[in-house]
């Protein structure tokens, strides 16, 4: 049987972009289709049916001797899913992917415009999200769609999965993957697959679809937004051991 790994999160953080680089891995297949997200793991019923079933539904495309991945944002923001993962998983292998949580919470406000889900402009929106969390009707979402700032605290969100799965759990951020030779393939060796692969085409920038939709901050704004912010990348650079490639833009 074939080994399992996910990528749990998080959203807007380039993660589809990184699904790109692992499918591209001749020793790597990733659930289809891409969009939506399979999700198995908020769905009880789904878990309850099986590997068998989720083996034949979302990897018919697979090899015997592939990896087997799922790419759903989704389940980093749900604890209950760390017991899912295990139920029908057994011990698979578990990533996240981070960014400057600034850039983060910009990107989910262009995405949310774009979808329709958002009218307010960028500066009010995020000031008001300082003040505390935006009114949500609960339906469409696992979790608040208007949740810019607090997704970006990936501390608490993180400490579950880290204690669930030790080592079999990895941390990657999306600045490494784009600016630091050899994250890829250091990802690539930690999954047991060739590191020394390189995929023929990058697939497309992170968040193409979503430059220069969105104006610039003010730097009062940004300011605060890295005050609100300090705590939850202080907790994190000590997580990783490490300083954080956006601490220089503070």
């Amino acid at each position: 049987m074939s080994g399992h790994f996910l990528v749990v999160g998080a959203q807007r953080c380039g993660t589809t972009y990184l699904r790109t680089l692992l499918a591209e891995h001749p020793g790597i297949a990733m659930a289809e289709p891409t969009r939506p997200e399979p999700k198995v793991l908020l769905d009880p019923d789904k878990v309850a049916r099986g590997p068998e079933w989720y083996r034949a539904t979302y990897f018919p495309h697979a090899r015997e001797d592939q990896l087997l991945g799922e790419k759903s944002t989704s389940y980093l923001d749900v604890p209950a899913t760390i017991d899912a993962a295990r139920a029908l998983l057994g011990d698979p292998m578990v990533m996240v992917q981070l960014r400057d949580p600034v850039a983060r919470a910009v990107s989910h406000w262009s995405f949310s415009t774009e979808q329709g889900m958002e009218r307010r402009p960028l500066d009010e929106v995020l000031e008001a999200n300082l003040e505390g969390p935006l009114p949500w009707d609960g339906s469409g979402a696992s979790v608040s769609p208007f949740a810019y700032l607090e997704r970006g605290r990936y501390v608490e969100s993180l400490r579950p999965w880290v204690a669930a799965y030790g080592d079999r759990f990895r941390v990657l951020l999306l600045e490494d993957l784009l600016e630091r030779p050899g994250t890829l393939a250091d990802t690539y060796a930690w999954l047991g697959v060739d590191p020394g692969f390189r995929p023929p085409s990058t697939g497309t920038p992170v968040n193409a679809s979503q430059r220069g939709t969105a104006p610039p901050l003010g730097c009062g704004l940004r300011r605060r937004l890295r005050e609100y912010f300090a705590e939850s990348d202080a907790e994190l650079a000590e997580l990783l051991g490490r300083q954080l490639p956006w601490a220089s833009q503070s």
